[in-house]
């Protein structure tokens, strides 16, 4: 089955609708908003997959981001399902949207849920740009696409590893994670994560298509809401208030997001 971009997209956004708004009605009977994640996590997996399925572009390039993009969502997806969902509570961001809309929640979860739906269709951008170039791949920008892909999906599995295996530790209650890559990024697994949708963009702008500088605005994107929005700001301001001046003190001598040699502390 071939798909023109446009209905690419509205298959996309179909489905991730309506993933969307079952997923809603899981979190009213399961009282975890921490769902919407894993969903949208497997909506972009899928997204990629189905864009590589029924793209009319180069068949190796439709390979490439079909697997790379793939792999990475359903990795991601069942990372949270199991790390967060399954083991509990429900993720502190959610928690504090509750105490703050009280009454009113179930309505803005619902808009939540449908905007996270709205953002796997402007994600799936250099899915949908690679799948449907007829540049004949693979290219350079492919290859160097795929080697930070690589080192992305690499250092974001061992970031998780590493944080999975310090709040195991009972030695490690009540303190801050600062080893492995944690002693040099206090988000690694948001910058590693990050540094895969730039391969993504990669790969699009080596198709050579007309809007192909449309498969950054996934990248840009993602870096605005880890910076500004859904990612280091509420994790931070949930940490400050678990941990106090010692993470206070990690937040002056660590690295916010890219990974750096730590300052010395004061």
């Amino acid at each position: 089955m071939t798909l023109q971009w446009t209905e690419q997209l509205v298959w996309i956004g179909g489905a991730a609708a309506v993933t969307m708004i079952l997923l809603w009605f899981v979190q009213r009977r399961i009282k975890d908003a921490g769902v919407v994640d894993v969903g949208w996590a497997a909506s972009l997996g899928g997204a990629a997959i189905f864009c590589a399925w029924t793209g009319d572009g180069d068949f190796v390039r439709r390979c490439i981001i079909g697997a790379i993009g793939g792999l990475w969502g359903f990795r991601l997806a069942l990372h949270l399902l199991t790390d967060r969902v399954l083991s509990g509570p429900e993720d502190g961001r959610y928690q504090m949207m509750r105490e703050r809309f009280a009454g009113n929640i179930q309505f803005i979860f619902l808009l939540f849920f449908l905007a996270q739906a709205l953002l796997v269709v402007i994600l799936a951008a250099p899915f949908i740009i690679a799948s449907q170039s007829t540049h004949a791949g693979p290219t350079v920008f492919d290859a160097i696409g795929l080697f930070v892909w690589i080192v992305g999906l690499c250092g974001e599995v061992l970031a998780d590893w590493q944080l999975r295996a310090f709040k195991r530790d009972p030695a490690s209650k009540g303190r801050v994670c600062n080893v492995g890559l944690w002693r040099y990024s206090r988000h690694p697994n948001y910058f590693f994560e990050w540094l895969m949708w730039v391969a993504y963009a990669l790969i699009g702008t080596g198709t050579g298509a007309d809007g192909a500088w449309l498969a950054w605005t996934a990248p840009a994107l993602m870096l605005l809401f880890v910076l500004k929005l859904t990612g280091i700001p509420p994790t931070e301001a949930r940490a400050l208030k678990s941990r106090g001046e010692a993470y206070r003190d990690y937040q002056r001598t660590t690295s916010a997001f890219v990974p750096w040699f730590p300052k010395r502390s004061t």
